[in-house]
């Protein structure tokens, strides 16, 4: 090759590098032009349960602070039915752009995928956004229940095998799978009753019409239990409620390593921009870290979490090794 020709190679290769250069930094450009952007229209937060359950609250309260932050509408969108499913397929196969999000929960990202052998949807559908909460999960009577603590409750469903009713959110749910857990723990048989949402369950508990005892999120119980019209037995983390100081942990009632407890978490379809999930997270953490967040979350019997996408990834991972463990020995099926 002659010189000319090296020099001339030399100036295409030269070219074609600053092309890629160029594009590299308008792609770059675009990307945080679209964070700075973001939201310039109205936001759809994806809820896979009825209104009035824990994760329907939740995402009222993160919607209502960025509405109020950024100046847009963010519009909750209640798709109930199979374990949160439903709305977890829609949000997965929505535009990943940021303008639709899901409120994720423990049942459906960390217990659905290792409970149900065919889904739309994995958890690689999804980026992780930020962990939002967490919460007991609680068991609950009605008032007029015989059966005044968690001790009694065994034994009577080992008196009764089988004809003891426990209701929860639907199959996959943590209220189902802690259900499954203590079955196996405590040694006792128990009937399940799926249903669409906590309040079905609520609605049911309070008229005695069916269920025995509930197991599920603790905050849509607690105005109840405190009104005297229902009679929590215990909660299912380590330590008691600071809501419901004087109710024992499943533990203290007898069954050492018993963990129960659901979180819930800011969910976007993969592909969705990392500025625009960056500033969501930031967003969201600055939220959480406000007194009067944490307030308002705590009389809700939430406790705010937050961190990186990066550390709700590792969450929902560690879920989902847990929970499998728990499927596999309690032999759920929700196929």
């Amino acid at each position: 090759m002659t010189h000319t020709g090296s020099a001339r190679l030399a100036l295409a290769s030269f070219a074609i590098a600053a092309s890629f250069g160029t594009q590299a930094f308008a792609q770059g450009k675009g990307a945080d032009a679209a964070a700075a952007e973001f939201p310039n229209r109205s936001v759809r937060f994806i809820v896979g349960f009825p209104p009035g359950g824990a994760t329907d609250i939740l995402a009222r309260v993160v919607g209502q602070h960025l509405s109020e932050r950024w100046g847009q509408t963010f519009v909750i969108d209640n798709r109930p039915g199979a374990g949160g499913n439903i709305g977890a397929e829609l949000a997965a196969r929505a535009n990943p752009d940021g303008y639709t999000m899901m409120m994720t929960t423990a049942g459906v990202s960390g217990i659905n995928p290792t409970l149900y052998k065919k889904l739309a949807w994995s958890p690689k559908s999804f980026e992780a956004v930020v962990a939002v909460g967490q919460t007991p999960n609680v068991f609950v009577v009605n008032a007029s229940s015989p059966h005044r603590t968690l001790k009694e409750f065994i034994a009577a469903a080992k008196a009764s095998p089988g004809k003891l009713v426990f209701g929860a959110p639907g199959i996959g749910t943590t209220g189902h799978l802690s259900g499954e857990l203590f079955k196996t723990m405590a040694g006792v048989d128990l009937t399940f009753a799926a249903f669409k949402g906590s309040a079905m369950v609520l609605s049911d508990l309070m008229t005695s019409t069916g269920i025995t005892i509930a197991i599920d999120n603790l905050p849509p119980y607690v105005p109840q239990i405190k009104a005297g019209k229902l009679r929590a037995l215990a909660v299912g983390t380590p330590k008691r409620s600071s809501i419901l100081a004087d109710v024992p942990t499943v533990e203290e009632a007898g069954i050492p390593g018993y963990l129960s407890y659901a979180w819930f978490g800011l969910l976007t379809p993969r592909g969705t921009p990392k500025a625009v999930v960056d500033k969501v997270n930031a967003e969201t953490n600055k939220m959480l870290a406000l007194p009067a967040t944490q307030a308002r979350l705590a009389d809700l019997s939430i406790e705010a979490m937050g961190g990186s996408p990066a550390d709700f990834n590792r969450l929902i991972d560690s879920e989902l090794k847990r929970w499998s463990e728990v499927v596999r020995k309690s032999g759920a099926n929700a196929d």
